[in-house]
């Protein structure tokens, strides 16, 4: 039986969130920045530990709040379906406070607001731009405390450039999700051959 997982990918603009969707489908960087101005959906097939699961990655554009019901939420066209995945995924650039600040407000509406269920809904914090590591603003250990030990919420670095740790942010995120299959700590991440561009929709 093949699992469905929805996904919603947030950040501040220019953190790196839609190059990390990229690398992560199509193992591509460009670095020409284009702003995200509407909601894209990905629907990629990703085969872990022998068994596959259907991901529905929601790339939203920066949002000026977390919609606080269903009727604010479908009223901005920006926001449908945020309210309603399985995890969370936010991206802050470890150059830039303003960008972590901006996460830190997110979580904190998404906990205020989101109707949640018998279980708590996961949050992975994501710092990337780590091969920009020199022009970091907050040292990793503050942040990653901060995180998992306050928070409680997974916590990884990447490089959307480099294609450096992308994958164990989508592994991790699997985790999160309580893919029981997911649990072990070298899981093995592919995709089916299916995944082409035309999985792409602009919504």
């Amino acid at each position: 039986m093949v699992s469905t997982y929805r996904v919603a990918v947030l950040g501040a603009r220019g953190v790196g969130k839609s190059a990390i969707v990229r690398q992560f489908l199509y193992n591509e960087f460009s670095d020409v920045c284009v702003p995200t101005t509407a909601r894209r959906l990905y629907l990629p097939a990703v085969v872990m530990n022998g068994h596959v699961h259907d991901l529905q990655i929601l790339d939203f554009p920066p949002i000026t709040a977390f919609p606080v019901n269903t009727l604010q939420e479908w009223a901005d066209a920006c926001c449908r379906g945020l309210r309603s995945v399985h995890a969370y995924i936010l991206v802050y650039d470890i150059c830039c406070f303003d960008s972590f600040e901006y996460v830190k407000t997110i979580r904190q509406q998404i906990l205020e607001t989101r109707v949640i269920g018998t279980s708590e809904t996961p949050i992975i914090i994501v710092g990337n731009k780590r091969d920009l590591q020199r022009g970091r603003v907050i040292p990793r250990w503050n942040v990653s405390h901060l995180v998992r030990k306050t928070w409680k919420c997974g916590y990884v670095e990447c490089s959307a450039k480099y294609n450096w740790h992308i994958l164990l942010l989508f592994s991790e995120l699997l985790k999160s999700v309580g893919c029981a299959r997911c649990k072990h700590v070298h899981a093995a991440l592919r995709f089916q051959g299916a995944l082409r561009r035309n999985r792409c929709a602009i919504m």
